[in-house]
């Protein structure tokens, strides 16, 4: 079966760099068939596998003192000092992953970026508590902002988001390269949790990610740990963000938050950079040509379930209950959430279109599915009661059982 990494290495090579079916087949030792599905598929070849605890995770606490007090203890002293018996290779491996964080950080240069090649995204997490509807508040850690930075025009972009899960966080990203309008060739990102991380000396990137970078046929770079310079572009706008943007301003939800964000940044992408001589709206137009196009097919992202629709008429997402119509109740229905809507569908058909709650343990319900329910409640009730009787039951005379049973007022007969 083809990995998913394949997949998207094909995807790209053949669409942002030009190389022909063959020599893709050839370089990466697969046949041309296997090439030609993989650039006709719309999605990634699913591949699952369950996560399996390592023996140097207990550990690992232990490493972490000697690194911090001693950043280039070597492996070998590393194991003797903790006691280790079990694979040197496993515990080299790890500590290779860690060091980096207890290393002095190396000397800041200056970056020069070709149009169209790269942009850097990162999560901000504005120091401010956010109503979220229904009474209830949400900080910066439950709802970040998604940002983007193009680095040869600076074309700055961000999104409020309901959470850091990867469902939420992909649909953000796509959001923001779609309002932009290309791809670029190279994807930045630090070590998040839901996109990848730097492990063994290379980046590794989640099965997620993989499909999605693969569908827009680009790069995703993961920074190296303790190397801010590497994606200094968005933490400079986070800084920004924070003396310009969040002084003398409050929001009465999300969407006033996103409203007033992308009004903002589209007046800070008019404004000159020092480092440019102009501003973003004056170099925007050179980094999108030199981009990739949007893919023909956009990527699967936000929230996607399947499940049987029980009787009380209520799928569950993030933490709140969506009412669907009755009418579905024992079918299967396929559940569809973005950063916007939740959607519940059933053989193509869309029985429930809410808006997304982002506060937690609400029950939304549409009036029509309220209705509707009652409906068929009492619908089944008639059936199940049984029918009146029509015709009145005749009452004889007590002297009519008498004559019946040969009894006269004399006695017995």
């Amino acid at each position: 079966m083809l990995s998913v990494e394949d997949w998207a290495e094909i995807r790209r090579l053949h669409r942002a760099e030009g190389i022909p079916i063959k020599q893709i087949a050839r370089v990466l030792g697969v046949s041309r068939n296997t090439v030609r599905s993989a650039l006709r598929a719309d999605g990634p070849p699913k591949y699952e596998r369950a996560e399996r605890a390592s023996i140097v995770d207990e550990a690992e606490p232990r490493v972490r003192e000697l690194l911090q007090a001693f950043p280039t203890m070597p492996a070998t002293v590393i194991a003797e000092r903790i006691g280790w018996t079990r694979s040197m290779t496993v515990l080299k491996k790890r500590v290779a992953e860690l060091r980096p964080v207890y290393l002095p950080p190396d000397p800041a240069s200056r970056t020069a970026y070709v149009a169209g090649e790269i942009a850097q995204f990162d999560l901000w997490f504005p120091p401010i508590t956010l109503p979220v509807g229904h009474g209830q508040t949400r900080t910066a850690k439950q709802l970040p902002v998604l940002t983007m930075v193009c680095g040869y025009s600076r074309w700055a972009a961000g999104v409020l988001i309901p959470s850091r899960a990867a469902e939420d966080l992909f649909a953000g990203w796509w959001q923001l390269i779609a309002s932009l309008g290309a791809v670029p060739r190279a994807l930045v990102w630090d070590g998040e949790g839901a996109v990848g991380r730097w492990r063994g000396g290379r980046s590794e990137l989640t099965a997620d990610c993989q499909g999605f970078r693969g569908t827009l046929a680009t790069k995703v770079l993961i920074c190296r740990p303790a190397d801010p310079e590497a994606k200094g572009l968005v933490e400079r706008l986070h800084d920004y963000l924070e003396r310009s943007f969040l002084p003398g301003r409050t929001f009465t939800g999300p969407a006033d938050f996103n409203a007033q964000l992308a009004a903002w940044l589209r007046l800070v992408n008019t404004r000159p950079r020092r480092a440019l001589g102009c501003a973003p709206t004056e170099r925007i137009a050179a980094d999108l040509e030199r981009m990739l196009p949007l893919p023909p097919v956009a990527p699967a992202t936000g929230w996607r379930s399947s499940t049987r629709l029980a009787r009380d008429h209520y799928v569950r997402l993030d933490g709140n209950d969506y009412s669907v119509h009755p009418a579905v109740i024992g079918r299967r229905v396929e559940v569809l959430a973005d950063l916007a809507r939740v959607r519940v569908a059933c053989d193509g058909r869309v029985v429930a279109d809410h808006e997304r709650i982002w506060a937690k343990h609400q029950t939304i319900s549409a009036d029509e599915h309220v209705t509707a329910a009652k409906a068929l409640r009492a619908a089944r009730i008639g059936l199940l009661r049984p029918a009146p009787v029509s015709e009145e039951v005749q009452i004889r005379p007590l002297s009519d059982y008498d004559t019946a049973l040969g009894l006269t007022d004399g006695g017995v007969a």
